[in-house]
């Protein structure tokens, strides 16, 4: 298993920053129809309730993901945590993007838990991990994207730099259908016991519809 720790300067600063990390292997697969499904009947129909309900910056874990960004000093209206760009996708009707069925899962715990989600190469990244605050001038190639100033956002590293953030990830360690081992992180800036319950149907959504396997779960406070 890998080992992540979390900065001492991050917990500082916001204190509730935890991590729920689940490491498995796979056999990264194009599409499973099952899981569109569920996610075109159930989740998109669940979350425009709660973007009527609550409007989107109000959505919990959202909501507090937006206030750790301003504490860490990066305006969340820029860069947004990843689960409130999915969401917003969802409200304005454009649905989302069909990438892998791990990169879909990811998607899925991220939507309904309303904590950024994102899911690693294993074999890419370096066996010492920590989640820290993003250097001044730091950057990184974004996955179809163009470099990404991610100076004071969250940010995932190893001994070669980072890998990725809570708003979009690197293309170092990304997900293809090559892909035997993956590392899929749930980053928590809430004092609830969400993050509990995320891991616990996201262990079972990788299950089902990813066909993970040998998964370990476990959280980093």
């Amino acid at each position: 298993m890998k080992h992540l720790i979390i900065d001492k300067t991050m917990k500082e600063i916001w204190p509730d920053t935890r991590v729920g990390c689940l490491q498995y292997r796979v056999k990264v697969e194009k599409k499973n129809e099952e899981l569109w499904k569920y996610l075109k009947k159930d989740i998109f129909k669940k979350t425009r309730d709660a973007i009527f309900d609550n409007g989107i910056n109000e959505i919990p874990n959202v909501k507090e993901s937006r206030a750790a960004y301003k504490a860490f000093g990066k305006d969340p209206s820029r860069y947004r945590v990843s689960s409130e760009a999915l969401i917003r996708r969802i409200g304005q009707g454009k649905g989302l993007y069909e990438v892998n069925t791990v990169v879909d899962v990811n998607n899925l715990i991220s939507i309904e838990s309303g904590f950024s989600v994102g899911s690693y190469d294993v074999s890419q990244i370096s066996e010492e991990l920590v989640f820290r605050i993003g250097q001044k001038g730091e950057t990184y190639k974004g996955i179809g994207k163009d470099e990404i100033k991610i100076e004071a956002l969250p940010v995932l590293a190893d001994k070669d730099g980072a890998i990725g953030s809570s708003t979009s990830d690197s293309e170092r360690a990304m997900i293809t259908e090559d892909v035997t081992e993956v590392l899929t992180l749930i980053y928590s800036f809430s004092e609830n016991d969400d993050l509990e319950k995320a891991l616990e149907y996201g262990r079972k959504y990788l299950e089902k519809y990813a066909g993970a396997q040998n998964l370990e779960s476990w959280i980093v406070e």
